[in-house]
């Protein structure tokens, strides 16, 4: 292991390299690493053409220059391979303008792809994807245009023993940017202070057994000896060079300028001390979601709105309920917003590719995810709208192996005025962006493959509930205090199958004060 400086990054790798980047939404990137090549390139214009492979990228949802957000240049950018880029919004804003090629999979194929690379395995076969935007007969993972004129042919559909399955083929990883808490002098590395465990450890094994070279970030090198052996998750002889980050580009989150040593396991804080959520749209969805929480149930909760039945469930006492994010944590709490990927006092954080054996293989027993587009059949987009390209992340694995899924969203898009008092909804002004649409741009969800799988599938708003039936989107519930026609129907581009049972929504979803759920609901 060598130590380096952050100008000797950009001698090290070399144009059209394939470089894996660790990290996850807010936390774990390895910034100085990536800083190093944009300063070179901006300098040199070399490094170029490098392939940039990664997970959910790194961003705090902005377009500020940090996170994957920085290689967001034609030309540097030869192409990207990710699960998801919402985070990194100056990235997928390049990416829907064509500007730079794109390959999204799902993100637990991503996972597991490095591990198919380290073992020198031919790649990922899985029913991942089928009948989505990952499946060849639609999009094959293709981005944009940019992608497709490309030719990169990064997933096929192929038989085994009679079934269809998407295969995800293996690449070379001719460089790795890992990020971690601590090397010793020999360049073990610990990751006493991330949040997350992340797919490191894969990306590390990737790149060393591709011939490749791993260079990591950290915060401060150790006396060897001084590691624990079972904190060490990345053993010295797969670490080619070792980085002292600047603490600039080492905070352990962009959402806080200070560790949290809660979000690590090495403290536990009382959860009654965490903020509840506002009374708005989002709660009043959130609450009607963790009513079909069961005891003994271990559920994903997916970014955005579904991440605050979290919140819920600990504002209500609901206390026998596992909640489990694809990004390892198992248990506690997990952090809403930016900070979302991380959890209070979890019980457990698992690795990302783990994680995806346990989603893929049916260890959940429900999930909450959000969506931007749904149309009659019930299929759902989150994945690309409004010209940007976000990406599925986990979105695919997790709602194609769930027995119940429920998507959270707001009923409509933009600019809205909408209360709820005295158990009701009052809806002053809505938005006008419609979200029910005759056609989704792009299948992330498809109905067509819950329906094989016997899926129970919810949509669930502010105003409405649906289910999904074999004849498409069927309206279950309304909200107390709305006009069916008017604040429903006129607000969807299509007309869905209106229940003969037809109910009113739980009035306690409503008020402001605790629901008194807890387990006996």
């Amino acid at each position: 292991m060598k130590i380096i400086k952050s100008v000797d990054v950009p001698s090290i790798i070399h144009s059209g390299d394939t470089i894996a980047v660790g990290g996850f939404g807010a936390y774990g990137c390895p910034d100085e690493l990536l800083d190093a090549v944009v300063q070179s390139y901006k300098a040199s214009g070399s490094p170029n053409g490098i392939t940039w492979v990664t997970g959910i990228g790194t961003g705090d949802n902005t377009e500020n220059e940090i996170g994957m957000n920085r290689v967001s240049i034609p030309g540097m950018t030869g192409c990207v391979i990710a699960a998801h880029l919402a985070n990194c919004v100056k990235l997928g804003k390049a990416v829907g303008r064509n500007e730079i090629p794109a390959y999204v999979i799902p993100l637990g194929v991503v996972a597991h792809l490095m591990r198919s690379i380290a073992a020198g395995e031919p790649g990922v076969a899985s029913h991942v994807g089928i009948h989505t935007l990952a499946d060849p007969r639609n999009d094959g993972c293709c981005s944009n245009q940019a992608a497709r004129d490309m030719g990169r042919e990064v997933v096929k559909l192929i038989d085994v023993a009679g079934k269809e399955c998407l295969f995800y083929p293996s690449f070379p990883i001719q460089v790795a940017f890992i990020r971690a808490t601590y090397a010793d002098e020999d360049g073990n590395l610990s990751f006493d202070h991330e949040a997350l465990t992340g797919m490191e450890l894969e990306m590390a094994l990737a790149a060393h057994n591709s011939g490749g070279i791993v260079i990591a970030q950290v915060e401060k090198i150790v006396k060897r000896g001084t590691l624990k052996p079972k904190t060490v998750r990345v053993h010295r002889k797969l670490v080619d060079y070792v980085l002292v980050a600047k603490p600039e580009f080492h905070h352990q989150g962009y959402a806080t300028d200070v560790y949290r040593p809660e979000l690590t396991g090495e403290i536990q804080v009382p959860t009654n001390t965490l903020e509840p959520l506002p009374f708005d749209t989002r709660k009043i969805a959130t609450r009607r979601a963790a009513m079909e929480l069961k005891p003994g149930m271990i559920i994903n909760l997916g970014i955005g709105m579904p991440s605050g039945v979290g919140a819920v469930a600990n504002e209500e006492g609901i206390g026998d309920t596992i909640l489990s994010l694809e990004s390892g944590p198992i248990g506690g709490v997990p952090v809403a917003g930016l900070g979302f990927a991380a959890s209070v006092n979890a019980e457990c954080i698992m690795s990302m590719a783990d994680t995806f054996d346990f989603y893929d293989g049916g260890g959940l027993d429900m999930t909450c995810l959000g969506a931007a587009e749904i149309d009659k059949m019930g299929n759902v987009n989150v994945s690309s709208f409004n010209g940007r390209c976000t990406g599925p992340g986990g979105f695919i694995n997790i709602s194609q192996s769930t027995p119940e899924v429920i998507f959270l969203f707001a009923f409509t898009a933009g600019k809205n005025d909408i209360i709820a008092h005295d158990g009701k909804l009052e809806i002053r002004q809505d938005g006008k962006p419609v979200k029910f649409v005759k056609e989704v741009g792009q299948v992330t969800f498809s109905a067509q493959y819950a329906q094989e799988s016997g899926q129970k599938v919810l949509y669930i708003t502010e105003r409405a509930v649906f289910r999904l039936t074999e004849k498409g989107l069927e309206l279950i519930e309304i909200a107390p205090g709305v006009d069916l026609q008017k604040n429903i129907l006129e607000k969807m581009d299509f007309e869905p199958i209106v229940s003969p049972e037809l109910r009113l929504m739980d009035e306690r979803i409503f008020r402001e004060e605790p629901m008194g759920l807890g387990l006996a609901d």
